[in-house]
């Protein structure tokens, strides 16, 4: 059975009728002529849902994959199917910043032969995606790009583009990051009077660090700085790839050090990277020069316990910056002392959280904060150690001298045991008791200090428990964006890398501001959209699989447009 078309010329001009037809032998023609089994009418009055009606119906008498192959046109072949909501919507957001039109406007390579920027600006942000959504090693992701998703403008690539785009993007890292952020506070209104900053480490499987060479007080090398120091004052030597404290617990291996800002909303600023060994206390002033430099309003630095150092603090309060910083209760300053012995009430600020200010310095101001929940963990772990403790040195007085030194010198690589260790002058060990009173005493606080004069104690203590905004990002970099392992061994590669990381770090906690939802959650389902390839006698075309509701409304949120259904077609070359 078949479709068979007939015209009819009338005062209005040729029409044209549909009748389902089949053919039928003729003997007396001794041939196959058509048979007119029913008649559709007109075409241009044809009930077209009665005839979808119709399919459907005799689409059940067949099996699915029979049905589907009868119903699609004989000639289409359906060839690939891919990911497409994510880098859609992160590309959206990529123009939103106009990150594409800021890598244009950085320029040129300073030296070597000119470069296509359009084709640069794609692969740099086929590689911010795919730290978003695949992480993995530049070479994998070239294949990811050819094959595994849909990106605009970028049909393929291969593994030197990308290099070149890490290369370009090293040389103009600086104007790039002031440029982006100038975007981003532009179309978030972000409200900077709050930075916050802390560092993380990142190691490498290496058996020996790089090699040492000359370096400035910023951690760059001398021949990539010109403009150092040329008496050898602020020359260190020291390899990128080095030794230093990890904070992966991984001292045996070498690693660098990296550093992020962030604003209270969580969306980081700019990042920095050190060699292994760098010092917190020394990076924290680098990372004020260089953000003066963008000609901010009034900043407050919020740092952890890391970066207290007196140095520091008072290079932070240069020009008309202030700081908030954690103390360590444990330090044993006269300060820490004063502030811990000090009477006074504390006044509830919001759940979980008390706050009382001392005075002890004209210059500084100091606020204990109380969290009733922390301190009731405190109690129970440390009760659970002194019971260990007690366990272990029950019967102790048995032992010899020398066993005795050799479980003491167990217990002294176990900082909580050890804590509460108390060693007679017998040599006899002892339950700290007085230790434990003091203990005691800290449960659940934390102290700061601040020099800004204008903030409440209040705002003071909400504005540092916000610096788990860093800790956050740091998480998301190792976990979801996978900053290692890092498949690189040059300086520049290394360092063009955890930009990248920043960049894709960047769009994810823009969506997660404004869609209100993890970005776990949001890349599960953006990835759900699929774009299909299809393949004809006369070309080829791409097209989009339907929308969600869930995809519709997060759209929607991030102030997406709907995607095109079908987005390119490829006639077949004559």
């Amino acid at each position: 059975m078949y479709v068979k078309t007939t015209k009819r010329e009338n005062k209005s001009g040729t029409v044209r009728y549909l009748h389902l037809a089949h053919n039928e032998w003729d003997p007396a023609k001794g041939r196959a002529v058509p048979k007119v089994l029913f008649t559709f009418g007109r075409e241009d009055q044809l009930d077209r849902d009665a005839v979808k009606r119709l399919v459907a119906s005799l689409s059940k008498l067949l099996e699915p994959g029979d049905a589907l192959a009868a119903t699609a046109a004989s000639d289409l072949e359906f060839t690939s199917s891919v990911p497409f909501g994510g880098t859609y919507a992160l590309d959206h957001l990529w123009h939103q910043l106009k990150i594409d039109q800021i890598v244009s406007r950085v320029g040129q390579p300073k030296r070597g032969r000119r470069r296509d920027m359009t084709a640069t600006e794609r692969v740099l942000f086929a590689l911010v995606a795919n730290r978003a959504l695949a992480p993995s090693s530049k070479l994998a992701a070239a294949d990811w790009i050819t094959c595994d998703t849909h990106i605009d403008g970028l049909p393929e690539i291969g593994e030197q583009p990308c290099y070149r785009a890490m290369d370009w993007l090293h040389e103009v890292k600086d104007d790039l990051e002031k440029q982006v952020f100038d975007e981003v506070a532009t179309l978030l209104n972000l409200e900077v009077d709050l930075l916050f900053f802390d560092t993380t480490s990142t190691y490498f499987e290496l058996e020996e660090p790089d090699e040492a060479v000359a370096r400035d007080d910023t951690g760059r090398r001398q021949s990539d700085n010109p403009g150092g120091s040329d008496d050898g004052s602020d020359v260190n030597k020291a390899g990128f790839r080095t030794y230093g404290k990890s904070k992966d617990s991984r001292d045996d291996l070498p690693q660098i050090v990296i550093g992020m800002a962030v604003t209270r909303d969580g969306i980081p600023v700019r990042c920095w990277c050190w060699p292994g060994n760098a010092s917190d206390q020394k990076v924290i002033r680098q990372v004020k020069d260089e953000m003066r430099d963008w000609t901010l309003s009034k900043i407050v630095w919020v740092t952890d316990r890391g970066f207290s150092s007196e140095t520091n603090r008072r290079y932070l309060r240069q020009g008309d910056h202030a700081y908030i910083v954690g103390e360590k209760l444990r330090s044993g300053s006269p300060e820490v002392k004063a502030a811990l012995s000090r009477q006074g009430r504390y006044t509830e600020t919001a759940v979980n959280m008390r706050v009382k200010e001392v005075r002890i310095s004209d210059t500084d101001r100091f606020i204990i904060c109380h969290n009733p929940e922390s301190a009731a963990r405190d109690q129970h772990m440390r009760t659970q150690l002194i019971a260990h403790l007690q366990e272990l040195i029950d019967g102790t007085d048995q032992l010899s001298d020398f066993k005795r030194g050799e479980l003491r010198g167990k217990i002294a690589g176990r900082p909580g045991l050890n804590r509460y260790l108390r060693i007679t002058a017998a040599g006899k060990l002892r339950i700290d008791h007085a230790r434990i009173k003091t203990e005691e005493n800290l449960d659940g606080k934390y102290l700061l200090r601040c020099s800004d004069p204008h903030l409440s104690a209040e705002d003071i203590a909400a504005g540092y428990k916000q610096l788990l905004e860093v800790e956050r990002g740091w998480r998301d970099m190792k976990q979801i964006i996978d900053l290692r392992p890092v498949y690189h061994r040059l300086e520049e590669r290394i360092r063009a890398h955890v930009v990248l990381c920043w960049l894709a770090l960047l769009l994810i906690r823009i969506i997660e501001t404004r869609a209100g939802t993890t970005w776990s959650q949001a890349r599960r389902e953006l990835q759900r959209l699929h774009v299909g390839t299809f393949a004809g006698p006369t070309g080829t075309f791409q097209q989009v699989t339907g929308l969600t509701k869930p995809q519709i409304d997060l759209l929607a949120k991030l102030g997406i447009p709907r995607p095109k259904q079908v987005l390119g077609l490829q006639p077949t070359a004559r």
